[in-house]
């Protein structure tokens, strides 16, 4: 038996004795409202007659009376009256076909409160006894300042599962009226679960004025889930469901080719960003940091995307060749492998960190750079080959060593584990497998040589029992989903496919499905940011950048795959909201005050397009671990997968992934393969004095532009489809 708090302890009871306000019926599933004196409950029964009831209104100290209560079947409006104010709740069902429960409560108080405690939202009920004596698993809540969403399978009395989301963007005023904050709202401990309102203790909530105090979205089913890859496939397909009916923030075109420009200069000239051992350049991963020796993942998380960028631009970059002539110093011949650290420059570590010490390798750290040596070897450079193929017999035998686990830290030399787990009964790094699987396919793809291939599915399959927990840092879980789905097509084995789903579960569980508009988070759009930790209290421009860069190649490789539906939804719509939100890391497009007056590791200077660490929601400063030169190639990122340069006459942007394109003449196709139900953007930006006259198609049906001017046509157009261009001088 469960215990419980006295606002839960009555409440089957309560809702027993009392009568129904109202009942609707939407397909299969009955909703019934009930006023129990200081709560208004919508109780919903399921077809199994299993029942869950959710607290739409709470009285606090007092007790409601319905004045009014408006039905229109589309929409229901119960107006309640109490000692302390008047309470409006709207109830609807968005998508009937699902069905969606919806509803807003909106409370205006008779004088100014201090809000100490509010009661959870959710309680499942049973037939006889009482809710203490349910049982249920959650199978994920929210955690920080990630999406307000729970999703749970009631297991006691055998009822279903619902997937709860509150709409944390409609309580951005209550949160800034009140200086409180989002996160860590939805959750709880069964069987009290769902949203709680935050607390105040700083300000009272004012008089007179109307705040939501909740805007929850419920998806209510008879199946209780409990295999992991069932858990996900769920969980990815209501959260498109819910997402679909819930309003999204307007775009923020930023231009990333100027951004890029900027980048250019300041990364070349600012001489913070570098260092220098026996005269060769090295990027520091933070600016103004000469303490820290040079790394091999900084240059190459640079060097990548700035070689991306070289060929879009068709302009050689003097920066990149300095990187590739740096690289062979980071080859370690005691080890037989690239080091983390600049050898000859390991005597500076000092050791304040548990990394910062010599042959202390973090495990993801190994595998990074040979990723990135991979991509560079895949495009003919010779150096980047011998580099990478001097290490990976290292590489295979430390992953044979651990038994394609890995620890947090170990020495690289004698493979002592210095860090077990991230936390205790948590494991070690539990998306490394998933690195190692993606660079050894990449080996495989540049060698041919099968032993890499069997590598890649040994290690793969560690990755089995993980679960929705398979997520240690965003970037190699992404790098994870895309090396599955491609172990799936060249075996055909859906045990890979699935994996691939859970990985993706794993970081669209780890995302701000909301735009935070109060506190610091008010000043740039955040909707849509990834964490680069399940625990990370901010979003990170470096671990952003690759989410987005290896999600965007996730939906190319997966064209003739028959994918979910659900991911070709969620991802689509992430990199559209990525590529015109991860500008706001660049501290030029922000507010000064909302930077850190204190720093942890080097400088911050907010004149720099170089982009900061660290982005947070709310009341907290932006930019306290420093600024990232490691995270310098994001415009160089984005440029090249979202533009399409005609000649020097004008650029094509659409900020969707763009499945492939072909130009004949004057005219170009380009194939979309997002969802037709969602619509992304498209800009036809002129760059030269020559005039243009252009028409586009979406389908063979001619578009016209919503904005117009001599420089710029926008268009919207739908996720799915073929684009085509033409135009004439």
């Amino acid at each position: 038996m469960h215990t419980v708090t006295p606002w839960s302890a009555t409440a089957q009871a309560d809702i027993e004795n009392s009568e129904i306000l109202l009942e609707r019926k939407i397909s299969s599933f009955t909703y019934q409202l009930y006023n129990t004196g200081d709560s208004l409950w919508i109780t919903a029964i399921m077809p199994n007659s299993g029942k869950v009831a959710f607290r739409a209104a709470f009285a606090m100290n007092s007790c409601f009376e319905v004045s009014n209560l408006f039905d229109d079947q589309d929409s229901i409006v119960v107006i309640l009256d109490s000692r302390l104010g008047s309470y409006e709740v709207r109830i609807n069902f968005p998508d009937t076909a699902v069905p969606v429960l919806h509803y807003t409560t909106t409370f205006t108080a008779a004088v100014p409160l201090m809000i100490p405690f509010w009661p959870r939202d959710i309680i499942p009920l049973t037939k006889n006894g009482s809710v203490q004596n349910t049982n249920g698993i959650i199978h994920m809540e929210q955690f920080g300042s990630r999406s307000g969403l729970l999703f749970a399978s009631i297991t006691k009395p055998k009822t279903g599962s619902f997937f709860y989301f509150q709409n944390l963007t409609s309580l951005s005023e209550y949160c800034e009226a009140t200086q409180t904050e989002s996160k860590n709202t939805v959750g709880g401990k069964w069987p009290e679960v769902g949203f709680q309102l935050p607390s105040t203790d700083k300000l009272p909530l004012p008089a007179g004025k109307a705040f939501i105090l909740s805007d929850a979205y419920v998806i209510l089913q008879t199946e209780v889930v409990n295999k992991p890859a069932v858990i996900c496939e769920h969980f990815l397909n209501n959260l498109v469901k819910i997402y679909k009916v819930l309003q999204q923030p307007e775009i923020e075109y930023n231009n990333w080719p100027d951004i890029a420009k900027k980048v250019i200069t300041d990364l070349t000239n600012n001489k913070g960003a570098w260092t220098q051992k026996n005269g060769i350049p090295y990027l520091n991963a933070y600016l103004c940091d000469y303490e820290t020796p040079a790394e091999s993942m900084v240059q190459l998380a640079v060097l990548i995307p700035f070689k991306e960028y070289e060929k879009w631009s068709s302009e050689k970059q003097p920066v990149c060749d300095d990187l590739i002539k740096g690289l062979p110093a980071f080859y370690d011949p005691k080890i037989k492998c690239i080091n983390r650290w600049l050898p000859s420059l390991a005597q500076q570590l000092d050791g304040s960190e548990e990394q910062k010490k010599e042959m202390v390798m973090d495990s993801w750290y190994l595998h990074h750079p040979l990723m990135n040596l991979s991509r560079l070897a895949l495009h003919g450079n010779k150096t980047a080959e011998k580099l990478l193929l001097d290490s990976i017999d290292y590489v295979i035998r430390t992953a044979h060593h651990f038994d394609y686990k890995w620890p947090v830290f170990y020495n690289m030399e004698t493979l002592e584990i210095i860090k077990k787990e991230t936390a205790p009964g948590a494991g070690g790094e539990n998306d490394v497998p998933g690195s190692y699987t993606h660079l050894m396919l990449l080996v495989y793809k540049l060698t041919k040589e099968k032993r890499y291939l069997k590598e890649a599915e040994k290690a793969a399959k560690k990755l089995e029992d993980l679960g929705v927990s398979i997520l240690y840092q965003a970037n190699n879980t992404a790098f994870a989903a895309g090396a599955l789905l491609e172990l799936y097509k060249i075996t055909s084995k859906k045990l890979y496919l699935d994996l691939s789903y859970i990985c993706l579960a794993g970081l669209f569980k780890n995302v701000q499905l909301y735009d935070c508009r109060y506190g610091f988070g008010k000043n740039y759009t955040n909707f849509f940011s990834i964490f680069p930790l399940n625990d990370a209290p901010y979003t990170a421009a470096y671990e952003e950048l690759e989410v987005y860069a290896a999600l965007s190649e996730y939906l190319i490789q997966a064209e003739d795959v028959q994918l979910l539906p659900a991911v070709k939804t969620l991802i689509p719509e992430f990199v559209k909201y990525a590529v015109n939100r991860i500008a706001y890391y660049y501290p030029p497009l922000l507010p000064k005050e909302m930077l850190s007056d204190e720093v942890k590791t080097g400088e911050l200077q907010h004149d720099l397009w170089i982009p900061l660490e660290d982005l947070y929601n709310g009341w907290e400063k932006s930019g306290q671990v420093g600024q990232e030169v490691y995270g310098a190639g994001m415009a160089f990122g984005v440029v090249p997968r979202q533009y399409i340069k005609i000649d020097e006459d004008f650029l094509i942007f659409i900020d969707y992934p763009i499945m492939h394109q072909s130009k004949t003449g004057k005219s170009i196709t380009i194939h979309l393969d997002g969802d037709k139900e969602m619509c992304c953007n498209l800009k036809i930006l002129k760059l030269g004095k020559r005039s243009i006259k252009m028409t586009v198609f979406q389908d063979k049906k001619l578009l016209s532009a919503f904005h117009k001017t001599a420089e710029i046509h926008d268009y919207k157009i739908s996720g799915r489809g073929l684009v085509k261009i033409k135009w004439e001088y």
